[in-house]
């Protein structure tokens, strides 16, 4: 979809469908065509959150929907109302679609641009056919306008970056895992670096997981026969002139060099989770492909960051593997040791995520990460707890943890500190070992997770971000069904506030 922003006021022909929000108590603004007006006037057309209705005016359709109360009305509403209209006018099979621009905050416009692309995805790699004539489905907008006195072109554009990138998050995802692999997650990570200045990407399989000392990582891999794949991607701040503060693409007005301290992101990625030895009930064990969403939204992330030339230093660790059962496969009991010389009982297999991210830490790490944030499906019990409105959140950092929370609200994908305590130290102890990655007492599963994992991030500031109910089935306006890319506009938001200090 091809994006732009204007200051201009539009005019007749710029676009087939135009997108009015009107808010409660107010009527349609100066110079819109009188049918507007008179839409309102007769309640055809109603001030609601997210009420819709459509008049043809001045040879082009008028899509009028209500955003509520002005002082309710914030980025996540404009997301929505932007979704709405998005999912209206794909019906109607319009061609180009130009919102004006309601409310004077700054960061509308983005949300407008995020809501309509998000919304207009569609995922249909696997399809053999598509319908013609009349029974072919609505088509996809082409382009996407942007019409307000006060709109800044570069954030229209970066929103439409990042919002892309949640998409290609949502591509990754939605694949079957018969065709992504952890070897076809590394072959897109090396494409990427190929496609990006400044983005660099290191793939290593089973004998170099091995040779680190990966043990952890390398027994959940252990069961299956597809490779392995540690993928490392490094970006260490604009070439040249450095990059503008505000992350727009390609401006060439770049200022200073890398700001802050040397970001590490950190995904798990296991292309199909069966549980392993310990299986999973088979009912929705196909939504088990998801379950390399954390892995996916840092690839993606990390791939935005780059294109917007953010001026930060980066380094993304994605740990990509199955979890299957076979001859070969890591049994309940066995004892494992992590990079940083940790014993692990493994004793539930399907408890593999901690086991990945463990060794995928230590690395991040080793790799020079000053600040570190994990995303993983983890567990059901945080959907349990919070639902999909939420991800978990856990930290040792109070800082970390305020950066995130700030960048959750700004874009929606917000998060939900949960307390890390002594006490569940006691619960992770092994009776074999240093560790038990699955503790019999069932208390307090998503802590547990955490707690688990801080044990390889030594004194590194980290936070880690549990997104087993958001990462897919999200239930919001702009996403639908399937994939949601959660995490990809929360990591780029964080990054930006990292490239905003100093």
């Amino acid at each position: 979809m091809d994006v732009s922003a204007t200051t201009e006021r539009p005019a007749a022909g710029l676009a087939d469908t135009f997108a009015l929000g009107v808010f409660e108590g107010e009527d349609a603004p100066a110079g819109v065509p009188a049918e507007v007006g008179e839409l309102l006037a007769s309640g055809e057309a109603r001030r609601a959150p997210r009420a819709l209705a459509v008049v043809h005016a001045e040879g082009a359709r008028w899509i009028v929907v209500g955003l509520g109360a002005r002082e309710d009305f914030d980025h996540e509403h404009a997301r929505a109302a932007a979704a709405v209209v998005a999912a209206r006018a794909r019906e109607l099979s319009a061609s180009t679609l130009c919102w004006l621009v309601p409310g004077e905050d700054a960061a509308i416009p983005g949300a407008l641009v995020e809501g309509t692309i998000l919304r207009d995805y569609r995922y249909e790699r696997n399809k053999s056919e598509r319908p013609e004539g009349e029974h072919a489905p609505p088509r996809a907008l082409e382009r996407l306008v942007i019409a307000g006195t006060s709109v800044d072109a570069e954030a229209v554009a970066a929103a439409a970056l990042v919002a892309d990138a949640v998409n290609g998050a949502r591509d990754l995802q939605n694949r079957p895992a018969n065709d992504l692999t952890p070897t076809a997650l590394a072959e897109h990570a090396r494409s990427l670096a190929q496609e990006i200045d400044g983005l660099s990407v290191e793939v290593e399989g089973r004998e170099q997981i091995v040779a680190r000392g990966m043990g952890a990582f390398a027994a959940v891999a252990q069961g299956s026969e597809q490779e392995p794949a540690l993928i490392t991607l490094r970006y260490d701040g604009p070439s040249g002139d450095g990059a503008s503060g505000n992350g727009a693409p390609g401006d060439g007005t770049q200022g200073a060099g890398a700001r802050g301290p040397v970001l590490g992101l950190v995904g798990k990625a296991v292309t199909f989770d069966s549980g392993g030895i310990s299986l999973k009930p088979g009912a929705k064990m196909s939504e088990m492909k998801f379950d390399m969403s954390g892995g996916a939204a840092v690839i993606g992330a990390t791939a935005a960051i780059a294109r917007l030339r953010l001026p930060i230093r980066l380094v993304a660790v994605v740990g990509a593997t199955e979890n299957l059962p076979s001859g070969g496969a890591v049994k309940p009991g066995d004892i494992v040791t992590a990079s940083n010389g940790k014993t692990i009982e493994i004793n539930n297999t399907d408890a593999e995520g901690r086991l990945v991210l463990a060794d995928c830490l230590c690395h991040a790490r080793a790799e020079g990460a000053e600040r570190i944030v994990d995303l993983a499906t983890l567990t059901g019990a945080v959907i349990v707890a919070l639902g999909s409105t939420y991800a978990g959140l856990m930290s040792n950092d109070d800082e970390l943890v305020e950066r995130l929370v700030q960048a959750g609200e700004r874009t929606g994908e917000t998060v939900w500190r949960l307390p890390l305590h002594a006490e569940y130290d006691e619960l992770i102890k092994g009776t074999y070992a240093d560790l038990d990655n699955a503790p019999e007492a069932r208390k307090a599963g998503t802590i547990v997770g955490g707690a688990f994992l801080s044990n390889f991030v030594g004194e590194v500031p980290w936070a880690h971000l549990d997104i087993a109910g958001s990462a897919w089935e999200l239930g919001r306006e702009y996403v639908g069904k399937g994939a949601s890319g959660y995490g990809v506009r929360l990591l780029v938001e964080l990054a930006r506030s990292y490239a905003a200090q100093g």
